[in-house]
């Protein structure tokens, strides 16, 4: 019996997150509801990963604070995770002060520019 190889990767499912977009200001009313849409795309994906656009969650307050704890939580009992994407600066220093770490997406990273390269030229600096 011949047996023919595939090719390609053969272990390697690649399933795209699904993606849950949060829009303007939450209530702590809607935070059920939005726990039920993170577990039953978790569920229906298999990715592991939610995404959650938080972009459109306006100026950042405790309730959007709570939520993203709550989806957190209710994600980790699922068995997956969420992810963040295009938090407002402002977002990400509030969940750093109350001890909060996200995964996100679209996050520059901070590098150290490359060599031979000056980030300021005072007069009269000889050229390198």
């Amino acid at each position: 019996m011949i047996s023919r190889r595939m090719p390609g990767l053969p272990h390697v499912d690649a399933v795209t997150p699904a993606v849950l977009v949060l829009p303007g200001p939450v209530s702590r009313g809607e935070t059920p509801r939005f726990c039920d849409e993170v577990r039953a795309l978790l569920e229906s994906t298999r990715a592991g990963v939610v995404v959650c656009d938080v972009g459109g969650l306006g100026p950042p307050g405790l309730a959007a604070v709570d939520l993203l704890a709550r989806l957190e939580l209710t994600a980790r009992r699922a068995g997956g995770r969420i992810r963040l994407r295009d938090p407002d600066p402002a977002l990400h220093g509030l969940l750093d002060l109350v001890g909060l770490r996200f995964e996100t997406e679209r996050q520059v990273e901070q590098r150290e520019p490359p060599l031979g390269v000056e980030e300021a030229v005072e007069p009269g600096d000889a050229a390198v």
